[in-house]
């Protein structure tokens, strides 16, 4: 290969790596305003009128996923891909990103809104930011990502943080089950990492707007089939009234902004890796959801 070839090839992959980064941060931006919306919805009825603590928040997560789902199949039958559903299913790619979806949904999402509901939107994110570092650490063992020391210091540094902001609860607070928020705040961080990992692999397969398709569609089904029934009655009944009520159909809404994250953030990790576009991510999330504390 001559010289000027490997140039062109450079200059192409720059502007690739440039286009995730940019995807990159648009997720990070509005999953931070996603986060800070959810916190507001779920301070309204019917979600503060209920006989389970946790009850309010998943099913604003089942409501929030189901609604992203839609969303982003109206985007691919727009872009013609509605078809790559039923063929993406079959493959074993597909199932990887099912299970990352689990983690991610389910587990990381329902962590997230429960952290958010008990613990407040600022020292949720504050916790989940270390997800970064740890899909960094998780990306460098199994899908062998190179990182610097620098990128190591970094790492250090986010968790030790997080660690510490969740420490104390804040003066004044409204939160009695502030330390169970932050314990499920790490959860989410934790499935969110896992889930980054096995759907970048998984993406090297699949088309990266039909995984994140995938992924909201397997995190509804499981809410609204597993979890849902699994904590009772008064979920049902939470779900259907949060539809005679304003706070419904503002989650749908708020979905939209939700989507776009996905969206973004799946384009960014098959584009520029798990480390960085996780990092990305972060780093506007914290900054939008640090409004919660203003």
């Amino acid at each position: 290969m001559d010289a000027q070839t490997q140039s062109l090839l450079l200059e192409k992959d720059l502007a690739f790596a440039k286009k995730g980064i940019r995807s990159g941060l648009l997720a990070g931006a509005c999953w931070g305003l996603n986060g800070v919306l959810m916190g507001m919805v779920l301070a309204l009825g019917p979600f503060t009128n209920n006989m389970s603590i946790f009850a309010a928040p998943l099913v604003g997560a089942c409501i929030h996923d189901g609604f992203a789902a839609l969303w982003l199949f109206i985007h691919n039958v727009i872009k013609g891909k509605w078809r790559d559903y039923a063929r993406t299913l079959k493959t074993r790619p597909a199932k990887m990103i099912m299970l990352a979806s689990i983690l991610g949904g389910p587990i990381g999402m329902s962590g997230n809104l429960l952290g958010i509901y008990f613990a407040g939107a600022s020292y949720t994110a504050a916790i989940t930011a270390a997800y970064p570092a740890i899909g960094a650490i998780l990306g460098a063992i199994f899908l062998k990502e190179k990182l610097s020391p620098r990128v190591w210091g970094g790492i250090t540094l986010a968790i030790v943080g997080s660690f510490v902001v969740g420490m104390v609860p804040p003066e004044g607070s409204n939160y009695p089950y502030f330390y169970l928020g932050i314990g499920l705040a790490a959860v989410a961080a934790i499935g969110w990492a896992v889930e980054g990992v096995i759907s970048t692999y998984g993406m090297d397969l699949v088309d990266p707007e039909i995984a994140i398709g995938i992924r909201e569609a397997t995190s509804f089904f499981v809410y609204i089939f597993a979890i849902l029934p699994l904590i009772g009655g008064v979920t049902y009944q939470i779900l259907f009234n949060s539809f005679t009520t304003p706070a419904g159909w503002y989650i749908a809404v708020i979905a939209m902004i939700g989507a776009t994250s996905f969206l973004s953030w799946y384009r960014a990790m098959n584009m520029t890796g798990v480390g960085r576009a996780m990092g990305l991510n972060v780093t506007l999330l914290y900054g939008q959801s640090s409004l919660d504390g203003c």
